[in-house]
């Protein structure tokens, strides 16, 4: 029987290029997100590989994601993988500089939101001792670069929060691991940098930046290890980039 994904964050950049690999490769599929016609787009298009439903939804909103998960149809209601993918960045700007409301979105987005929906999930994987969560981080994760404070700081709680659901759930051979891509060409400058459509195209300018298809074939890949393997933390960066600051645009 086909396993049931439920993707956060699906109707662009790595959630999408996921939820399209994993339809054609046998997985059914809950794809969640804010904009009700992609999501609508997404459900025709992929619906003519695989079984598909589709929760529209904004993480922030707990009752929402909560209501919306406990009333999935009966065929979409055991869970079998977890992908946390839904995420941001707002601004990059130093400390003292920065948005109060960008700050409020990039933790309520990146860590409560991760927070909700999995706490909606969980209970469902204990009970059944089985499942598969993946957590979407980022190198910012694992260092901390200029200007990237409140941002560096949700993606560093994700990294702890990710070892924290490992300790937690391995009493009940649940799997948790986390993927933690450097650079990635997607929207994710734009919405960073509030719409500035040259200032977000020049940071992939001058090398070869990950594609949300590369961050789709890993996920892929930790989904289909042998039962007795578990992806607890990978790190992938494009091969221009040695750090959040180093980069080769030669």
């Amino acid at each position: 029987m086909a396993k049931t994904v439920l993707i956060t964050g699906a109707t662009s950049g790595i959630g999408l290029a996921t939820a399209q690999l994993l339809a054609s490769n046998d997985y059914r599929l809950i794809l969640c997100g804010r904009n009700s016609e992609k999501l609508a787009e997404l459900q025709n298009e992929l619906g003519e590989k695989t079984d598909v439903t589709t929760l529209e939804f904004d993480v922030r909103d707990k009752d929402r994601v909560h209501e919306l998960i406990q009333g999935l149809p009966a065929e979409f209601s055991q869970i079998d993988v977890l992908i946390n993918n839904a995420g941001n960045a707002h601004g990059l700007d130093p400390i003292d500089k920065g948005s109060v409301d960008d700050w409020d979105a990039m933790m309520d987005i990146n860590v409560k939101g991760l927070l909700y929906v999995s706490h909606a999930i969980i209970p469902q994987m204990r009970e059944r001792e089985s499942g598969h969560i993946i957590n979407i981080g980022s190198t910012a994760g694992k260092e901390v670069y200029p200007n990237g404070n409140v941002y560096c700081g949700s993606k560093h709680a994700v990294d702890a929060i990710t070892t924290g659901m490992r300790l937690d759930l391995n009493p009940y051979k649940i799997k948790v691991g986390a993927v933690n891509p450097g650079l990635v060409e997607t929207n994710f400058s734009k919405v960073r940098f509030k719409g500035d459509t040259d200032r977000a195209d020049k940071v992939y300018q001058g090398y070869k930046a990950l594609q949300p298809e590369d961050i789709a074939d890993v996920i892929l890949f930790a989904l289909t290890r042998p039962a007795h393997v578990n992806i607890a933390d990978l790190t992938m960066m494009c091969t221009a980039q040695a750090s959040s600051t180093v980069l080769n645009k030669g």
